[in-house]
């Protein structure tokens, strides 16, 4: 482990422990009030993709959010886990999920595969450059990078507690900077306020 990884470890670990400690109490409550503000701030048109995620562990809990926009019109999705990259597959309501490792959940293969225009990201910590450590394994990095491959340039849109800032996050060439963060005290905007 080189350097760089080795202090986005002990980051990770102490910003996923102060997210750990808070109490499930206040996790509800901050995951209710980043739907709301997440919610008034972004602009989209009907039919545009968003994709979610499912929490796992302490995570905020982003589907009240979710469902706030797909009552806009957004068409959901969410990641699965295929040959070691994501895949976005379509989230409808009722259909039945698989596990994917790390304690989440997707559509099975047969939901249609979707690129999203608006990503919401999970993470471990962040600041307030708009660089995030996410966990490990550069999931989403990559496919944010496929995305733009594609010439789809989706607004990011990092989803956390006010707990898992840092002061700064040793960030690399291959990792992708997000156009907003997220959490229960608001928005930090680094970018891209709203998709079209």
């Amino acid at each position: 482990m080189d350097d760089v990884a080795a202090l986005k470890a002990t980051l990770r670990a102490k910003a996923l422990a102060r997210r750990d400690a808070m109490d499930e109490e206040a996790r509800i409550e901050a995951s209710f009030a980043i739907a709301e503000s997440v919610a008034a701030r972004l602009t989209f048109d009907p039919g545009t993709v968003v994709s979610g995620f499912l929490p796992i562990r302490s995570e905020v809990d982003p589907r009240p959010l979710m469902m706030a926009l797909a009552d806009r019109g957004a068409r959901l999705c969410v990641p699965a886990i295929v040959e070691g990259r994501l895949q976005f597959r379509h989230l409808v309501r009722g259909a039945p999920l698989e596990p994917q490792g790390f304690g989440t959940y997707a559509p099975g293969a047969g939901a249609a595969v979707m690129d999203p225009a608006i990503m919401l990201v999970p993470l471990a910590a962040f600041d307030r450059k708009g660089h995030r450590i996410g966990y490990g394994r550069g999931y989403y990095d990559r496919a944010i990078g496929a995305l733009r491959d594609k010439g789809i340039d989706p607004t990011l849109c990092g989803i956390a507690f006010a707990v898992q800032e840092i002061e700064a996050v040793p960030a690399q060439p291959h990792d992708r900077r997000l156009d907003m963060v997220a959490t229960e005290q608001g928005i930090c905007d680094f970018g891209k306020a709203a998709a079209a």
